[in-house]
């Protein structure tokens, strides 16, 4: 059967915690740097994020999310560097650009902030059944209907990468010139977009048919074929988590009063 998510079952300890921990540590590692407002706080909830993808063995799998990611800030960077509002003292100049320290300083802030999404974002993804984190949260009394969504969210990149390549193969067969310069990608690119766009709405389709054959919209209480109970490092990491958020809020509240 044809893989559509990007979880990646290589068996490591990491693909068997709880989604609810994995959860827990995007909440901590989103919030806690957003909330004490330190930028080193940024890089050391990068470096956790970094050392359980490590882990769980799938590190390599996120040089594709960092690459991009690069591009975004590098746009940030000369956006900010140049053009802030709040740009006032020059830090160095580049021929006749000059990059200010406040503006610099606050695209560091902003591209700290997405990097750490990006991988906190990632430990859940890549090491988490996608088909598990929907029952779990429908066992905590969350409509199907969110869980499905959660569920397509998890699914629609793969999903496209794969309807593309194939689209892309079926066009080289028919000699169509995908590679080389610039402008022979970018005419290639037009052909593709209109097929992609197509299969992506008629699977929407299908996929609708068959959630309502197979009674989706029931409202008939579901039973669970097995069921994931939570470790005793489960319930330690996740109280660890909260209590760091709950302590970043009372700091932050502190230094306030």
């Amino acid at each position: 059967m044809k893989n559509i998510s990007l979880f990646t079952d290589n068996g490591t300890c990491l693909t068997k915690v709880h989604p609810f921990t994995k959860i827990a540590h995007i909440a901590a590692a989103v919030s806690i740097p957003l909330i004490v407002g330190r930028l080193w706080l940024f890089g050391c909830f990068i470096g956790v994020s970094l050392c359980l993808l490590a882990w769980g063995k799938v590190l390599k799998r996120t040089f594709p999310l960092i690459a991009f990611s690069f591009t975004i800030l590098i746009t940030i960077f000369l956006i900010h560097g140049l053009f802030n509002q709040n740009n006032a003292n020059v830090l160095f100049r580049l021929g006749p650009l000059k990059f200010y320290r406040e503006g610099l300083l606050y695209a560091l802030r902003i591209g700290l902030n997405i990097l750490n999404m990006l991988l906190s974002f990632a430990v859940l993804v890549l090491t988490t059944r996608p088909s598990e984190l929907v029952d779990e949260l429908e066992k905590r009394g969350f409509s199907p209907r969110f869980g499905y969504i959660i569920s397509s969210v998890f699914q629609i990149i793969p999903q496209m990468m794969g309807t593309m390549n194939t689209i892309m193969d079926a066009q080289r067969s028919r000699g169509l010139e995908t590679e080389g310069s610039l402008r022979t990608r970018a005419k290639a690119f037009l052909p593709l977009i209109s097929p992609v766009v197509m299969s992506s709405l008629i699977n929407t389709r299908e996929r609708a048919i068959a959630l309502e054959v197979r009674g989706f919209g029931a409202g008939i209480k579901k039973t669970w074929l097995k069921d994931r109970p939570r470790h005793k490092g489960d319930r330690e990491a996740t109280i660890l988590c909260l209590l760091l958020i709950l302590a970043a809020v009372v700091w932050r509240v502190g230094t306030w009063l």
